[in-house]
């Protein structure tokens, strides 16, 4: 959506007060860990953007309290997967062979808006070492939340994730559907810890040196998420609201993914 477009289908400018006051009436407390999924676009137009927002969020939770949000890097992969765009197979070797290994400093995020990656720039926060699908944190649980993603487990019993769901935090998703639900991908890892994976590739630094470095990811499937979304939007855990324009939900990590588990038919499991 664009910036006219977003003027457009605001009855006014979103400021960081309003967002204050939408992220408590949802039930944003002090001292809170929230796992933070954001669509700009669907807030409407807010005075001071991203930055806003993110201050906002601080001042919801308090500094007791620690934000985390996606930080996916997923143009550090094979490009013989890519599929938005692809590009040509004569290209592969040379992309093999140029592409700058991933530095948690220094790789932006791609495809999860602009709040998380000025998130992920904020001074104080911390971003865990995943290539391709790591998180970043702001907080005093931040270091324990990022202290380990395993490459080629990087949602399971020993992930972010995991530590989210043992120690009472939240996920808030702000104009985003279903699909979007990183703390569902742990659920998919419990229910299947030995589920299909697929080869894929990067550039790491290995011993202070840049190789491309080959190795297994766990297959995922987004698609059945909505389906359980649906399910999880009438349970009593969950609580709706809006933030600005945009729908939002918030609720318990363990619940979510406890019943995920049993809905893709095994039995709940604590990481």
């Amino acid at each position: 959506m664009t910036e006219a477009a977003a003027i457009a289908r605001s009855g006014g400018p979103v400021t960081q007060a309003r967002l204050t006051v939408d992220f408590r009436r949802l039930g944003l407390e002090p001292g809170m860990t929230v796992l933070v999924h954001t669509s700009m676009s669907r807030i409407g137009w807010v005075c001071g953007g991203a930055r806003s927002v993110i201050e906002a969020l601080f001042q919801a939770v308090g500094p007791e309290g620690t934000i985390v949000m996606p930080a996916q890097s997923s143009e550090l992969s094979d490009p013989s997967g890519w599929c938005e765009p692809p590009v040509p197979q004569s290209w592969w070797d040379t992309i093999r062979a140029s592409m700058p290994a991933f530095d948690p400093r220094l790789t932006p995020t791609r495809g999860i808006g602009a709040v998380a990656e000025v998130f992920r720039t904020w001074p104080g926060t911390r971003r865990s070492l995943h290539p391709q699908v790591s998180f970043s944190a702001h907080g005093p649980l931040a270091a324990d939340i990022l202290s380990s993603q395993p490459l080629e487990d990087p949602f399971g019993a020993i992930s972010p994730l995991a530590v989210l769901n043992r120690t009472g935090a939240h996920v808030l998703m702000i104009g985003t559907g279903w699909d979007t639900c990183t703390a569902l991908h742990l659920a998919e890892r419990l229910a299947d810890p030995q589920g299909s994976t697929f080869e894929d590739g990067t550039a790491l630094f290995v011993d202070g040196e840049r190789r491309w470095v080959r190795f297994r990811m766990p297959q995922t499937d987004v698609d059945r998420f909505p389906v359980l979304g649906a399910r999880l939007d009438g349970h009593p855990m969950l609580r709706h609201g809006h933030v600005g324009a945009a729908p939002a939900r918030l609720f318990p990590v363990d619940q979510a993914v406890s019943l995920a588990v049993q809905s893709w038919g095994q039995p709940a499991l604590t990481p």
